[in-house]
């Protein structure tokens, strides 16, 4: 039995007597033809089964595919209810649609499974957060394609951040203002483990230069200015950022004894567990514990009591990170700049 080979560009083309690049045009230039005439192209190829040039073969044939790609560090299916990387990955799409562009987004979860050469499509990556050995981030580095880094920079690529150590200290700072003086931190993947826990001496001074390394940094940093003591039985390692996980660490913290007067969180979604907690264990925020986060998510103004956090513009690091590299602007590092919100989590 034989079967029927899909139909081809050219093939169609001949079919309905018109040049390839009018059938081409319908597909991906619809400004190229007049309504009438595109409707009617596109009614034609419907009917023929022809659903538009494969785009590989025009990857191979123009050097080019029109696809941009978002590898992330975690699973794909975390960064569709994760609010941060919603706001991050809503700027990109944004640009690349005004640009014509098509977004694919690649998960650095399982980086180490075998290769479907997928990574060969792209004709340029965003990297968003932390590729520590990962290998589909060393074969795509190996393609010599544009690259730009967002939330971690490395050696030869352009980069978008905010300054995270500044920010946090700046934040510390502010909770160290209120006249506390027993400050739990909970982090977010401090160290390599899947469980909610404290770190060790060994750990503390990790020199890492990943987001959550950088923030706590810039706590412990503040802390020692204001001559506080700094040991890892008040830092938790949060591994994932989910409303569950941050409410185990954030129970463990506040059962502690002495409890914690202060929290510093890493993330607005630790904090929100931490409130959480708090209303658990009839603890008053802020009387009895100053709290804070970091990102000011659309949920930190609505949670009760609102939440003190640092504001980064997350969809404008989408879109810097975007537009930078359709504009082949692969050379500076750019800090883009953030503020403190202080609202009721953290004064009383």
């Amino acid at each position: 039995m034989s079967t029927q080979r899909p139909l081809t560009l050219k093939k169609v083309a001949e079919i309905l007597n018109v040049s390839t690049a009018t059938i081409s045009n319908a597909f991906n230039r619809p400004d190229q033809l007049s309504a009438h005439l595109r409707e009617k192209l596109l009614a034609e190829c419907e009917r023929l089964g022809y659903h538009g040039p494969n785009i590989a073969a025009r990857s191979l044939r123009k050097g080019e595919s029109g696809v941009i790609a978002v590898l992330l560090t975690d699973s794909l299916a975390y960064h569709f209810t994760d609010p941060v990387a919603n706001q991050f990955l809503q700027g990109i799409s944004e640009v690349l649609e005004k640009n014509g562009k098509q977004l694919l987004m690649l998960s650095g979860a399982h980086g180490d499974a075998p290769s479907t050469g997928i990574e060969a499509l792209p004709d340029g990556f965003i990297i968003y957060g932390s590729q520590d050995h990962n290998p589909l981030f060393e074969r795509i580095i190996k393609q010599g394609k544009p690259i730009i880094t967002v939330d971690f920079d490395a050696p030869g690529f352009a980069s978008v951040n905010i300054d995270n150590y500044q920010a946090a200290y700046k934040i510390a700072e502010h909770v160290l203002e209120q006249s506390v003086s027993r400050v739990a931190i909970l982090g977010l993947r401090l160290i390599h483990s899947d469980r909610v826990c404290r770190i060790t001496q060994g750990e503390l001074y990790d020199e890492s230069e990943a987001v959550s390394r950088r923030r706590l940094n810039g706590y412990i940093q503040a802390l020692k200015d204001h001559q506080l003591d700094v040991t890892p039985d008040l830092i938790w390692h949060v591994p994932v950022n989910t409303h569950d996980a941050a409410v185990q660490a954030a129970r463990e913290a506040l059962m502690i004894s002495p409890r914690p007067d202060a929290i510093l969180c890493m993330t607005d979604k630790i904090a929100i567990g931490v409130i959480a907690a708090a209303k658990e264990l009839d603890i008053k925020i802020p009387q009895e514990l100053k709290l804070v986060g970091f990102d000011d998510i659309p949920e930190s103004s609505m949670v009760t009591p609102t939440l003190s956090s640092v504001h980064q513009h997350l969809k404008q690091k989408g879109e810097r990170a975007a537009q930078r590299l359709l504009k082949g602007q692969l050379n500076d590092k750019e800090i883009l700049d953030v503020k403190l919100v202080i609202r009721n989590s953290s004064c009383e």
